[in-house]
């Protein structure tokens, strides 16, 4: 991984940030605890998956094997496992808003989407 391919993953999931942020602050106009508290927990789940996505596409590139790359396949039904399962217990146990659930775990694809524009409009 080039120096410039690290310094974009940075600036991603920095903007990432910035986005759950804004995010966060929109909700708080609707006055409304769950929808605040489902936006903020599904950034964080969106961030922490992103960043334990990112962590073992690391590790499987470092040292590419059929090992590795069976181990990246198993930590990934486990981490859609632990989702599925932290979502149940968000919106079964804690009440939090389903839209704002969703909301929140749109950050990284809201990032994305943006980049792209962006780099659609930058390159013409």
């Amino acid at each position: 991984m080039s120096d410039a391919d690290r310094e974009f993953l940075a600036r991603v999931a920095w903007r990432n940030w910035i986005i759950l942020l804004l995010l966060v602050g929109l909700s708080l106009f609707w006055r409304s605890t769950p929808l605040t508290t489902g936006v903020l927990a599904g950034g964080l789940l969106a961030l922490a998956g992103f960043w334990w996505l990112h962590r073992g596409l690391q590790q499987i590139l470092a040292q590419p094997s059929p090992q590795a790359a069976r181990a990246f396949q198993v930590r990934y039904f486990l981490r859609l496992g632990a989702l599925g399962i932290i979502l149940y217990f968000l919106i079964a146990r804690l009440g939090v808003h389903p839209v704002g659930l969703a909301l929140g775990l749109s950050v990284v694809v809201i990032n994305i989407f943006c980049t792209a524009i962006a780099r659609i409009i930058r390159h013409r």
